[in-house]
């Protein structure tokens, strides 16, 4: 009998990828909203911070005090219950949620880290397609030192974001001494990599990689010489290659290849960023197929071109790779979640 379909998520790749990335930075915090059960497995084995991006994300993190939460909106009833929960690393990207943290902290005895997050401009925006967060670089250049004298301040850093499958844009050097001024750096206490880093897609271009590690070590290396810790926030890297998703083949006809998932219920990235799952046992050539999801949505592709080193038939496995991050679903067509196991 099949088994349903199912992630699979390594434990084992999951400590390799992080050991591998801890080397570019002082601190690693990983993003948890790319893959909550990663967050588990690293919170048990590894020594690291968490980004966090809503109270509803707390319940994946035991010990709160590892929490970095990325605020949004938030009130006074918010910071009172985050605070009582022991979170005390905050990133700020408004004016408004700045001024709320305040007044809210007047006359109490908490002390917190407080980042700002910078507003960098980003050459892959498209029109309204993305919100552009953050303080522009006049706000912190003015703000940033009056800012670390308030009481309940300790220590303050800064947060910039690039787009996770960003290949492109890696002068960080060059981008932060533009914006910000030297005297400003003396100051800070960080400077936090938001975004994180690509992994490898179908449709990812592999080669850049070492280039870009290689510009990271220069940023550390240069922050550092200002006494500035670097954390780094990888999310998909560490993730996406840890989980397999493992569906069934339904249907062979006309070159096409339906399984029985959908991207709407494992890999709404497909649509959103958009990146392509690798599939294995894949080759450069030969025949060519389409991998359909089962929905009757006509954007429900998992590949639109795939060269398999067998003819695939009903009842077979078809497993892809690189799967573990944003693996989240939808309720289009009232699909079922799709299991997420832990395996070593």
């Amino acid at each position: 009998m099949k088994q349903k379909p199912r992630f699979e998520i390594s434990k084992k790749v999951v400590l390799e990828k992080f050991d591998e990335i801890k080397e570019l930075a002082d601190i690693v915090s990983y993003s948890s909203k790319t893959n909550p059960l990663v967050t588990g497995i690293l919170e048990r084995e590894r020594d690291c911070w968490f980004s966090i991006h809503s109270v509803n994300e707390l319940k994946n993190v035991k010990y709160k005090s590892r929490v970095l939460f990325l605020a949004q909106g938030w009130n006074g009833e918010e910071i009172g219950f985050l605070l009582e929960e022991g979170v005390r690393r905050f990133v700020v990207d408004n004016v408004s949620d700045l001024e709320v943290l305040k007044g809210f902290m007047v006359g109490r005895s908490e002390k917190v880290t407080l980042f700002l997050r910078l507003k960098l401009k980003e050459n892959t925006l498209r029109t309204e397609k993305y919100f552009v967060f953050g303080f522009g670089s006049d706000f912190f250049n003015k703000e940033i030192i009056e800012l670390k004298k308030l009481d309940f301040v300790e220590k303050i850093g800064i947060h910039f974001h690039r787009k996770t499958q960003n290949v492109a844009e890696w002068r960080l050097k060059r981008e932060i001494e533009n914006v910000l001024d030297e005297e400003f750096l003396k100051v800070l206490d960080y400077v936090v990599m938001g975004g994180g880093l690509p992994s490898v897609y179908a449709n990812t271009n592999i080669k850049i990689f070492s280039g870009i590690f290689e510009k990271i070590r220069e940023f550390r290396k240069w922050l550092n010489g200002f006494g500035v810790k670097v954390v780094i926030e990888p999310g998909r890297f560490i993730a996406a290659p840890a989980g397999r998703l493992i569906s069934n083949v339904k249907a062979v006809y006309g070159g096409n290849i339906l399984v029985d998932v959908s991207v709407y219920n494992t890999d709404m990235d497909a649509l959103i960023v958009p990146v392509k799952l690798l599939v294995e046992g894949e080759k450069e050539s030969g025949i060519p197929y389409v991998v359909k999801g089962i929905t009757p949505c006509s954007m429900d592709l998992f590949r639109y071109r795939v060269y398999l080193s067998s003819e695939p038939r009903v009842g077979d496995e078809l497993i892809f790779l690189n799967a573990g991050a944003y693996n989240f679903s939808s309720d289009f067509c009232d699909l079922e979640e799709v299991e997420s196991v832990v395996v070593e």
